[in-house]
């Protein structure tokens, strides 16, 4: 996959057609759930897919979603949090975007569905007795086709040069250093990347060795998932330029023109 492009042309499914996934892209997905699986063995989660999706969609209707908007999927996979620590946060944007990367490749939409209005005891009588720690689900499924005659609303997306800064927040850092120092495209196109309700939180801080990341807190809240999804985005374009490293995890808070920003991360370059 080109990460680039993919980022650029990335967009939620909202629309799915009503019918079930054919056997064989149901074992993509199960693969995909497998093998996440795997991978979270040490994380306090696990990943669960519910085929029955029209269960899910009618018992979440006009509660689920973003304001009661839940979309209507043949399937869904949630995220199962054994707690809910700022570090369990953080892996299930990274863990939940990567699943959404992988079903991609295999031809199936995804659209993220919020479930932080829902209540444990309903999402036990949903999900079952031991799914009462899944905050959001991926709708899954095959796209409708969309009208070429109807235009989609466009998300802006804030300038580099409002995201990215040079030592410390709010110190200018032009594309051209950024280019001399190999980080241009990258720090361009993870622009693209999604966020909770598009907000794009995210600031990146470039030192001589070093990048850190902030997220701007939200009446003192931060969507650590909203960490994790560019944390992902950020180490998968690093590797497509040559770069390997992963994310060390830290913790303080700054302020900035009266707005407070949570350190996240920091990527060794």
């Amino acid at each position: 996959m080109n990460m680039m492009n993919f980022l650029k042309t990335r967009k939620s499914t909202r629309e799915f057609k009503r019918k079930n996934v054919n056997d064989i892209d149901l074992r993509k997905i199960k693969d995909v759930v497998a093998q996440s699986n795997i991978e979270l063995e040490e994380k306090n989660m696990e990943v669960k897919l519910f085929e029955y999706g029209q269960r899910i969609y009618d018992s979440l209707k006009g509660v689920g979603g973003y304001s009661g908007v839940m979309i209507d999927s043949p399937h869904y996979i949630g995220l199962d949090l054994k707690d809910k620590n700022r570090d369990t946060l953080i892996a299930s944007g990274y863990f939940m975007e990567k699943i959404v990367t992988h079903l991609n490749d295999a031809g199936i939409g995804t659209c993220w569905v919020s479930l932080n209005d829902i209540e444990d005891e309903r999402k036990k009588v949903i999900f079952g007795e031991d799914a009462k720690g899944i905050d959001y689900l991926l709708a899954i499924g095959y796209a409708k086709p969309k009208n070429p005659f109807i235009h989609e609303p466009f998300s802006e997306r804030i300038g580099v040069e409002e995201m990215v800064f040079s030592e410390k927040l709010g110190n200018p850092i032009s594309m051209d250093e950024l280019e001399k120092r190999g980080l241009g495209d990258l720090l361009f196109y993870i622009r693209f990347a999604p966020s909770t309700l598009n907000k794009q939180p995210w600031r990146f801080i470039v030192f001589d060795d070093i990048i850190e990341l902030a997220l701007l807190e939200d009446n003192d809240k931060v969507c650590y998932e909203d960490a994790g999804i560019i944390m992902y985005y950020f180490e998968e374009l690093a590797r497509a330029l040559g770069m390997k490293n992963k994310w060390d995890l830290v913790d303080r808070e700054e302020i900035y023109k009266d707005n407070k920003y949570r350190f996240i991360g920091k990527y060794k370059l």
